[in-house]
């Protein structure tokens, strides 16, 4: 189990996250692999969707369960540009994946080793193999990029205050 190259996985994942930046979504994307084919793919949507569970890696779990058949994906593997999140990481051990592989770390948020580790617990009933920084630095890249785009645009918008009042006279 595991592609001695998840480079060439984690490149398509990066793909999918350029697919949420240009929604105005932060750059995560996601690809599911069974058997060195890539069965499903997924990049965060919650704002377009209107749905807090749409992150990059729940869209690419749904599409690979409805694929399947199965809301179990036993000998699977998925790909992700950022350290799942404590949501994901739970879904992904339900759906019993065989090994979870990230890009870069989330210092926030992370649930693969940054700031909990849930994949180590060892009274759960499943175990995931982890990989982290497969890509790290581009898909980094793109998050800082993105990140910086938008507090650029928000600073182009002047606030409330700075706007100026009319005279009432």
């Amino acid at each position: 189990m595991g592609d001695p190259m998840p480079e060439r996985y984690m490149q398509l994942a990066i793909e999918q996250a350029r697919l949420a930046w240009a929604e105005g979504e932060v750059p995560v994307g996601a690809v599911v692999v069974k058997d060195g084919e890539v069965i499903a793919t997924g990049y965060n949507q919650p704002i377009g969707r209107h749905d807090p569970t749409a992150h990059a890696e729940i869209v690419a779990l749904r599409a690979a369960a409805e694929k399947l058949g199965n809301y179990r994906l036993p000998g699977c593997e998925l790909y992700v540009t950022l350290e799942p999140c404590i949501m994901c990481s739970g879904a992904m051990m339900h759906a019993r994946l065989a090994r979870v592989v990230y890009a870069a770390v989330d210092p926030k948020t992370g649930a693969a080793g940054s700031v909990v580790n849930l994949f180590e617990h060892e009274t759960l009933n499943h175990h995931t193999t982890v990989q982290g920084g497969v890509m790290a630095q581009e898909a980094s890249s793109l998050l800082k990029a993105f990140f910086a785009e938008r507090r650029a645009a928000a600073r182009k918008i002047p606030s409330a205050e700075q706007k100026p009042v009319a005279d009432p006279a």
